[in-house]
């Protein structure tokens, strides 16, 4: 199966979101908030539902893919992939949690060890995704709809008991606690929806034959993903009109989805039938894509720069300069040093060298 440029670059532009939003909320003067707030508001959509829905599509597909690869091997069988998903699973919620204790460290505060950062909620949706694999995609769309639904009312229930020191109050500090970030009731479900397109992208671009495949992917991907997309954009917008501005509310998921949806379905158009020449733009998304947890990481070093500094105006320059020469060092290093810095392509190895280990 051939590399899905389109994945690479929406995973780059949802990290590069997630590095200009979290800039914007280190650097910005305190009463120059709103423009964080409301930038959040209109792109947020693209950054870590995006990031999780991506991880959902490319888990699947390296799954199907190790599947395939053990029925033509002797020494990789079903007991070796399933102990490497799990490695890598818990290496994740491992680094998952070292982040969140410096997070609580620098605020003094141990509740913030469990907190719903996107890689708590990754390894989490790794964990549970993997007795879902075998459920149909129907299905599978039905139970992250009924998480959503559910959720709601788990909130509801949970909500009044925050902060208090009773079974109540732990559940809703597992569930919930950082309620504006990637709680797992609402995040998973993003996951589970990209295993579902994951599988029809490795069912079609598995076929050999390169007008089929494309007729194929235009057909049977491209544009159900898109009216779905629309569908639950319109739906998002219009029912409980307008708390879909409101993150992390209701029809803000269904809203938030479509726009996932859609935005796929127009970057795997533009990779199957290229009509202008971007290839630079993309290449500089596929080194945030590449080294996304890397960059997720390292990034954090850069909130003491400008902290609380700047203005509405002068921030977009300063901006723009660190995403530039951001680009340009993954880049080097991706010349220079390969998949040697990529966090995520080290986490991978790890966890095959232990799962091969008898």
């Amino acid at each position: 199966m051939k590399r899905i440029k389109a994945i690479d670059t929406f995973r780059g532009l949802s990290m590069l979101w997630m590095f200009v939003g979290h800039l914007q909320a280190w650097w910005l003067r305190d009463t120059n908030m709103w423009l964080y707030y409301l930038t959040f508001k209109i792109v947020d959509p693209i950054g870590s539902s995006a990031f999780i829905f991506i991880a959902g599509i490319t888990t699947v597909i390296s799954i199907r893919g190790r599947y395939a690869k053990a029925v033509l091997s002797e020494d990789y069988n079903y007991r070796i992939i399933k102990r490497e998903y799990f490695y890598r699973a818990t290496l994740i919620f491992v680094i998952a949690i070292l982040y969140n204790s410096t997070v609580a460290l620098g605020l003094m505060n141990p509740i913030w060890i469990w907190t719903w950062f996107v890689l708590l909620t990754i390894s989490i949706s790794l964990f549970m995704a993997w007795f879902l694999m075998k459920v149909s995609i129907l299905y599978r769309m039905i139970i992250g709809v009924l998480i959503w639904i559910i959720s709601q009312f788990i909130l509801s229930f949970l909500y009044p008991y925050q902060n208090q020191m009773n079974i109540y109050g732990v559940i809703f500090h597992i569930l919930f606690h950082g309620i504006g970030l990637d709680v797992i009731l609402y995040f998973f479900p993003f996951f589970l929806f990209g295993t579902v397109v994951g599988d029809l992208l490795y069912k079609y671009y598995n076929i050999e034959d390169k007008y089929i495949r494309k007729k194929n992917i235009v057909n049977k991907i491209v544009f159900p993903i898109f009216w779905v997309g629309i569908s639950l954009i319109i739906f998002g917008i219009f029912f409980q009109f307008p708390k879909f501005f409101i993150n992390r509310s209701f029809p803000w998921l269904f809203y938030t989805l479509g726009i996932d949806l859609t935005l796929l379905a127009i970057l795997i158009i533009f990779e199957e039938f290229p009509l202008i020449n971007i290839k630079k733009g993309l290449h500089f998304l596929f080194y945030f894509s590449y080294y996304s947890l890397t960059v997720y990481l390292a990034h954090n070093l850069l909130y003491f720069i400008f902290l609380n500094k700047l203005n509405i105006f002068n921030i977009w320059i300063f901006i723009l300069i660190t995403c530039v020469l951001t680009g340009l060092i993954l880049r080097i290093i991706y010349k220079k040093f390969g998949s040697k810095l990529s966090l995520k392509v080290q986490i991978g190895r790890l966890a095959y060298y232990l799962a091969k280990r008898k």
